[in-house]
């Protein structure tokens, strides 16, 4: 039997809108001759608002970093997590606060006397370095900072401080520490006109210019063009003023002509102009009055750009369409039958994709074939993509998956997190393995990591791999965990209940008891996509992970006839709370390791009570 005709969608719906549109298009089209003036003032005030808005966000984030790292170094120096006078443990601290804000030239941690830890950012190649400097309490340049720093608690924007030294201009974020009311230093963090002027040059084009003026002047703090002016600045001057800038349109700022933000309903806060470059063609600049979301820093956004963008008829014909939506709806009856019959198979599919989305391939349906082409071909294509999903889906740890979309990340670069690693391992499983058939073998060990796999989920763990009969697991990516210690160790107890509730089923059925050793270690470890660019896999790699598995096999060393020995490190006990029991069993060497690992074994609730009961006492 032949399949019907398909037809394709768009020949379709022009051939049948198409009758409808002639008739209504000269309607709409004096609508919108008489309307587009209107129009266009409104969607152009809407585009400078959300532009200005836009451009604001991106100043916000670079400074919103410049202050946290302000607040956390401060934060650091008053718990005691770094000391100002370990220079070794200060600089590395300051190297890893300013490494990643490439807009700051410096960091700087200052006593009250003076003596100081300075990490800097070369303006050529972005090198950091570190050095301990005495800044003399009387200095001229840096004595103001010190005197305001020492009567205030809350940070602060300096001036603009032109620094010999440096023979550069810089904007200075001061964050005063104070401790039992007295003065306890300062963390500085620096950023450089020209650093400022990096973040201009990265949100402007070849048509829109971004800029930074000071409040409650004109001169200009930041423009991608500045670098040009810099051998201009001294310490009596330390900014270029408007008119010296390497912009002709702004250095004729007052020049141009004021409009008023009625005409383009632009918000009070902001100044529109207008004037003509210099090839004759009309631009509009916009200034803010101020700024309050700018944590102190006493500058403005500006920005100039072809008066066409707010001018431009075209823009007009969205608003007309809307207008004429009315006259239309006579052109829409007449596919009416025809949307219907296309909705049906699109709803099915957008509540197929929902499953989709959440990797719930268990619940979609296939899509029946559609007599529209397009459809049809969406059809057979979603088909074949859910069947090749399914196929993934039995290589690939969902959960992991899901946390990565969860966190909106399709990848994960490799980063440094502290992660606490399991390893387990069947005690003996080659005996226990004897004498079964390959189905059996693969049974038994499918069953055995289901198990444990179960546990895993339970405390939101991420299985690595399965190698063999063993599981590699670990807490703490892709999302952070305060202690991911104690979910591991709640994963291990849970595994030795479901191995002794297991172990009981097998008993009953006259099989051998399975036994498993089970080991724990938290650190520092590279987490992340690992492999090459065709297959990666989501992984942790470090000496954390050898630790881990040598207290696995450490485990047949303390007790090799326990049911489940969980042996972990002092790191993990450590972090655990009051009801996990834990024995010391002392300081062991493990293999790789010069120094001896201070090791715990964890105790499980069926533990405690076959103890008890050998003690003749209840648990």
């Amino acid at each position: 039997m032949s399949l019907p005709k398909k037809f394709f969608i768009t020949p379709t719906l022009t051939t049948v809108l198409g009758l409808f549109v002639l008739v209504t298009a000269g309607a709409v089209f004096l609508v919108q001759a008489l309307t587009s003036q209107e129009v266009v003032r409104q969607l152009g005030g809407e585009l400078v608002d959300v532009g200005m808005e836009a451009l604001e966000t991106a100043f916000i984030e670079q400074l919103y970093a410049v202050t946290e790292a302000a607040e956390y170094t401060a934060l650091a120096l008053e718990k005691g997590s770094v000391r100002q006078d370990d220079a070794q443990a200060m600089k590395a601290y300051l190297f890893g606060a300013l490494a990643p804000m490439e807009h700051v030239s410096f960091v700087l941690a200052a006593s009250p006397s003076g003596r100081s830890i300075l990490v800097n950012r070369g303006d050529a190649d972005g090198t950091l370095s570190a050095q301990t400097i005495d800044i003399p309490a009387d200095d001229a340049l840096v004595k103001p900072l010190f005197d305001r720093a020492g009567t205030e608690t809350a940070p602060f924007w300096s001036d603009p401080l032109y620094i010999p030294d440096r023979e550069h201009t810089y904007m200075v974020y001061v964050k005063p520490r104070h401790e039992n009311g007295a003065y306890a230093g300062s963390v500085m963090v620096g950023m450089s006109l020209y650093r400022m002027s990096e973040v201009t040059w990265n949100v402007s084009d070849d048509e829109l210019t971004v800029f930074l003026m000071r409040e409650n002047s004109t001169d200009i703090v930041a423009h991608p063009d500045l670098e040009e002016k810099f051998d201009d600045l001294g310490t009596h001057q330390t900014l270029i003023g408007v008119e010296q800038v390497p912009d002709p349109f702004l250095a004729g700022f007052h020049d141009l002509q004021q409009i008023d933000n009625g005409l383009y309903d632009i918000s009070d806060r902001d100044r529109l102009f207008a004037g003509y470059d210099d090839f004759g063609d009309k631009r509009f600049l916009i200034i803010e009055d101020y700024n309050e979301n700018f944590f102190g820093l006493p500058v403005r956004i500006g920005v100039h750009f072809p008066a066409d963008y707010l001018d431009h008829p075209i823009q007009a014909l969205i608003g007309a369409a809307i207008i004429g939506a009315g006259l239309l709806l006579a052109s829409l009856a007449g596919a009416g039958i025809l949307a219907q019959r296309i909705a049906r198979p699109i709803q099915r599919a957008s509540a197929a994709s929902t499953h989709v989305a959440n990797l719930s391939l268990g619940n979609v349906a296939p899509l029946p074939p559609s007599s529209i082409r397009e459809l049809d071909d969406l059809a057979s294509g979603f088909n074949a993509m859910v069947g090749g999903l399914k196929a993934f889906n039995r290589y690939l740890p969902k959960t992991l998956v899901m946390k990565l979309l969860s966190e909106g990340r399709s990848d994960a670069p490799p980063e440094e997190r502290i992660v606490a690693v399991l390893f387990t391992d069947i005690a003996g499983f080659t005996s226990t393995s004897e004498g079964m058939t390959a189905g059996e073998t693969a049974s038994f060990v499918n069953h055995h990591l289901s198990l444990l796999g179960a546990e895993i989920r339970k405390q939101n763990g991420t299985i690595d791999k399965y190698i063999g009969d063993s599981v590699m697991a670990f807490w703490g990516a892709p999302e952070t965990l305060d202690n991911p210690a104690e979910p591991a160790a709640r994963a291990a107890l849970g595994m030795a209940a479901a191995i002794h509730q297991d172990n009981e089923k097998r008993r009953a059925a006259g099989q051998d008891p399975v036994r498993v050793r089970i080991g724990l270690h938290i650190g520092p470890l590279v987490v992340g996509d690992i492999g090459a660019p065709e297959r990666v896999n989501y992984t942790v790699i470090g000496d954390t992970v050898n630790v881990a598995s040598r207290l696995e096999s450490l485990g047949k060393e303390i007790d090799d006839t326990a049911e489940t020995i969980i042996i972990v490190s002092s790191d993990i006990a450590d972090k655990l709370p009051d009801d996990v029991a834990r024995v010391s069993i002392g300081p062991r060497k493990v293999k790789g390791k010069d120094v001896p690992v201070e090791a715990f074994r964890l105790s499980s609730g069926h533990e405690a009570r076959d103890e008890a009961a050998k003690a003749g006492k209840h648990p």
